[in-house]
């Protein structure tokens, strides 16, 4: 192989731009006796890959004994198990810690108790609200400062 052609390969292959026919002849050259004194730092790198596709894998691969099912079949079944009790016991709980619906709910025999309840309970629910107006008109003033200013 010509040395100008050698070193546009190399040039190639070190951007990431060589194909694989020309990556073989660079093996080629690299694996020859006569390699330009400029070029040798290069030898031990393709050598390499000439040496890796030659090795070959020789090692035993070992089969697990079947007890390695068995544990998982058996961790399957109590996990199972398991999450059929915790279902149990959360239905027992809901199912005997039930509360009287009237205090629960909130009901009143008295129509006149019940009305002052309820109107208690809105007058509460409009200050929050009238509390979340009052922060709506805020943005918008800040909005519309905002908009005064970087006129968008």
């Amino acid at each position: 192989m010509e040395l100008n052609k050698t070193e546009i390969l190399l040039e190639k292959y070190f951007e990431g731009q060589s194909s694989i026919e020309e990556e073989k002849e660079l093996q080629k050259y690299f694996a020859s006796a006569n390699i330009a004194p400029h070029l040798k730092q290069y030898t031990p790198l393709f050598g390499y890959f000439s040496q890796a596709a030659a090795q070959e894998l020789k090692r035993e691969i070992k089969v697990l004994p079947r007890i390695q099912d068995k544990k998982r079949t058996t961790n399957l079944w109590l996990s199972i198990a398991a999450s059929i009790v915790v279902m149990l016991v959360a239905g027992t709980y809901v199912y005997f810690d039930k509360e009287s619906p009237s205090e629960e709910l909130g009901t009143y025999d008295n129509p006149e108790a019940a009305m002052r309840e309820t109107q208690r309970a809105l007058a509460m629910l409009s200050s929050h609200v009238n509390v979340g107006i009052e922060s709506v008109i805020v943005l918008e003033q800040y909005e519309d400062s905002k908009n005064l200013i970087f006129k968008q």
